[in-house]
């Protein structure tokens, strides 16, 4: 897969694997079809980490990475996540805007030189329900990415024995690192 090859991409699936004790997620390019075709990145996240990280590579053989993100902090409620690339430049970065999260969790994404976008799920009783029923957090979930008023991108949790994602992407100037890096980031982060 090349950095080329994903920047070209409208529309992605990002499917998790059930291990131990790791996450890890496969990111897929989407067909015309739209069915799943080759896989674009892979990720890991260690469970149980003190600081926060989680690192994705060209595939799962884990040898060349693409990206990473990266808590600033140990402990914090709104923490920040800088996003960097295989080379560890900063390439952007995102937080959960804590106080707009209380009853809907919403993030804030950055991309250099192009504004802030803000995501918040979709639905209100999903959102609810999740948050407050701890054995209905499996509910899929909807959020909805804009920047300046418009769309940005979305990201879909779909139901499943598998943690499944679609990820529309409606802005073709962003940076789809950043946007795959927020979709892990997701279902990773979303519980803390």
């Amino acid at each position: 897969m090349t950095l080329d090859t994903l920047q070209a991409q409208q529309q992605l699936i990002i499917r998790q694997r059930i291990r131990f004790m790791v996450n890890q997620y496969e990111v897929h390019a989407v067909s015309p079809d739209g069915r799943e075709a080759g896989v674009l990145a892979f990720a890991q996240q260690k469970r149980l980490a003190f600081k926060e990280q989680v690192t994705l590579y060209t595939d799962d053989t884990k040898q060349q990475p693409l990206l990473g993100f990266k808590a600033r902090q140990v402990i914090d409620l709104g923490a920040t996540y800088d996003v960097t690339d295989a080379y560890g430049q900063p390439i952007g970065l995102f937080k959960k805007s804590f106080a707009a999260s209380l009853l809907r969790s919403t993030w804030v994404l950055e991309q250099p030189g192009y504004g802030e976008m803000v995501g918040q799920e979709r639905s209100m009783l999903v959102a609810v329900l999740r948050r407050f029923i701890d054995y209905l957090s499996w509910l899929p979930y909807h959020f909805d990415f804009t920047i300046a008023g418009r769309p940005a991108f979305s990201v879909v949790r779909k139901w499943g024995l598998r943690d499944r994602f679609e990820v529309s992407i409606h802005d073709p100037h962003l940076d789809r690192r950043l946007i795959v890096a927020m979709a892990v980031a997701l279902d990773a982060l979303q519980s803390r």
